[in-house]
């Protein structure tokens, strides 16, 4: 489980989650066992992430002069974006489905129509198609309360939270990249409402 819960902050947005459960007596795997665990489509979008995170890096130090190849990149880019959006859409996923509503780099927390026991692990592909993240890890549950409704009529609700006990490092930071870019785009739209 990761040290420190409180060192990413969680952004609210709807995403999807799978969650399968995943025997407590049997060990969780190693960041290295899941990297084999990965469906091939998940590992190319992984691996995508990664050259592009690495390119806009060296990018960074270029010139003025470098601004048009800059932008074309950008284009190439936002099209192999658009193929791997085409591909999560068509991933089949094990596990229950959910809506996740907030996510961060040390968690997530989603809606149930039943209570999940705290402490129970689960194997977890989160899923966000904005943000071309899709990926798979292993989580606790950390907490489970139950959504107050002012209508009677309503069926209630839980919110789960979800701390990642197996993650890789480059999926903390692709959940770290992605909550920022959301912020960022939540507040030009706060700007422009009236």
């Amino acid at each position: 489980m990761l040290n420190d819960s409180s060192a990413y902050f969680s952004i609210n947005h709807p995403f999807d989650v799978y969650l399968q459960a995943w025997d407590n007596g049997q060990s969780l795997p190693s960041v290295a066992q899941l990297s084999f665990m990965l469906p091939p489509s998940l590992q190319l979008i992984s691996d995508i992430k990664v050259l592009e995170s690495d390119c806009l890096l060296q990018l960074r130090h270029l010139d003025d002069d470098a601004k048009t190849v800059v932008e074309f990149l950008k284009l190439q880019s936002r099209k192999i974006d658009m193929v791997l959006q085409h591909i999560i859409a068509k991933e089949e996923y094990e596990g229950h489905h959910y809506i996740g509503s907030h996510f961060g780099g040390s968690s997530i927390r989603l809606t149930a129509n039943e209570a999940i026991t705290v402490g129970s692990q689960f194997k977890v592909n989160v899923n966000i198609k904005e943000e071309l993240v899709a990926l798979l890890c292993f989580a606790t549950v950390q907490s489970c309360s139950l959504i107050s409704n002012e209508i009677d009529d309503t069926p209630q609700a839980f919110s789960i939270e979800l701390a990642f006990s197996v993650i890789q490092d480059a999926d903390v930071e692709q959940l770290v990249k992605a909550s920022l870019s959301l912020q960022q785009k939540q507040l030009k739209l706060r700007k422009l409402a009236p």
